[in-house]
């Protein structure tokens, strides 16, 4: 999973998350520690805002059991046109 952007989003088929992405379960990240994933999603899954932030919550939304939606955490920063 290299050159991926940071914020991609991958169905993976096991039930850990790899090295730099994280599960995509709603769980709060602090902004200091993830600025750059933060400037891209904002609070918009929730979060203060100030210290932290959400990633999405897709825990439900596997198309297949034992699968899970994983979130990069550290990447590339996705160009804008």
């Amino acid at each position: 999973m290299d050159n991926v952007y940071i914020g991609d989003i991958e169905l993976v088929p096991f039930n850990f998350a790899p090295n730099k992405w994280s599960k995509c379960e709603g769980q709060l990240i602090q902004i200091n520690q993830h600025p750059t994933l933060y400037s891209l999603l904002g609070s918009r899954y929730g979060g203060d805002g100030v210290t932290t932030f959400a990633l999405p919550n897709l825990k439900d939304a596997s198309p297949i059991p034992g699968m899970h939606y994983c979130i990069s955490m550290e990447g590339l920063y996705p160009p804008r046109n």
